[in-house]
């Protein structure tokens, strides 16, 4: 996990705020019609109705925070479904704590 990489994801308001909309889903995005939104994660298309900006900035922003490691992203058929990478988000608060 690159330091300088997560700090830039996390460096627009909007990024922050899909990791932090993330972490309790339940409250910040629409029950999906199938699979489970703690297991599955929610659907690209509700967090870009969310967010409000334009699909090919949501995509961007989403690749930017699945790149430096704090979401991660799951095909169920033709859709794109997103969580938190609980697992990364350990390991960056623990290095933060060590190193900083």
């Amino acid at each position: 996990m690159e330091l300088l990489e997560v700090f830039k994801a996390l460096s627009n308001e909007t990024r922050l705020q899909i990791v932090q909309w993330l972490k309790n889903p339940e409250l910040h995005f629409p029950k999906p019609q199938h699979g489970d939104i703690h297991e599955d994660g929610v659907c690209v298309s509700d967090i870009h109705k969310k967010v409000g900006l334009s699909q090919s900035t949501v995509s961007l922003y989403l690749s930017m925070l699945q790149n430096a490691g704090l979401i991660k992203a799951k095909r169920v058929g033709q859709w794109t479904y997103y969580k938190r990478d609980e697992e990364n988000i350990k390991k960056l608060i623990e290095l933060l704590s060590r190193d900083l």
